[in-house]
């Protein structure tokens, strides 16, 4: 088995403690629970008939414009999932900064887009055409719903596939 850290990185309050534990446990729940420093769950994933993947995820607390990422939880990641909040614009060009500060810092890991909450996509204040501009980065993204479940099993599944080869 091979064992990969990946870490969810994003603004406060953007799903990133809901989608890991709908991934890792298949459940979501309405209650927020603010994340101090980070949170690390783990699961399997069976990514080809030969090949499973220990995912060591590693919740980092969020970001805003008073706080700055711990780059010793970064250290050591084999890619990194940023997560936006459709509802929220503000959080994609926080997305867009940390995804600079990633590559500065760490160089060239894999990693997806995950714009949260498509379960309220009527509440979205982006358009098509706003998100198809991180599209125009080369950036891979999923429209993602920790509380559905739509895209999450994905996205990381998807990861875990860029991380073996």
């Amino acid at each position: 088995m091979i064992n990969k850290k990946i870490c969810m990185i994003g603004d406060f309050s953007v799903g990133k403690t809901s989608l890991t534990t709908r991934f890792v446990k298949n459940i979501f729940s309405e209650k927020y629970l603010s994340t101090v420093g980070v949170k690390v769950d783990t699961k399997e994933i069976k990514v080809d008939k030969k090949t499973t993947l220990k995912l060591m995820i590693w919740d980092i607390a969020g970001k805003d414009k008073f706080t700055t990422l711990d780059d010793n939880y970064l250290r050591g990641s084999a890619g990194y999932l940023l997560v936006a909040d459709g509802t929220r614009p503000q959080t994609i060009e926080t997305a867009f900064k940390l995804q600079v500060h990633m590559a500065d810092k760490f160089g060239d890991i894999p990693f997806f887009m995950l714009v949260n909450k498509c379960d309220l996509k009527s509440d979205w204040e982006y358009s098509d055409k706003e998100l198809s501009m991180i599209k125009t980065k080369g950036w891979s993204f999923f429209e993602t719903s920790a509380k559905s479940g739509e895209n999450v099993d994905t996205a990381f599944f998807e990861l875990g596939q860029k991380l073996i080869v």
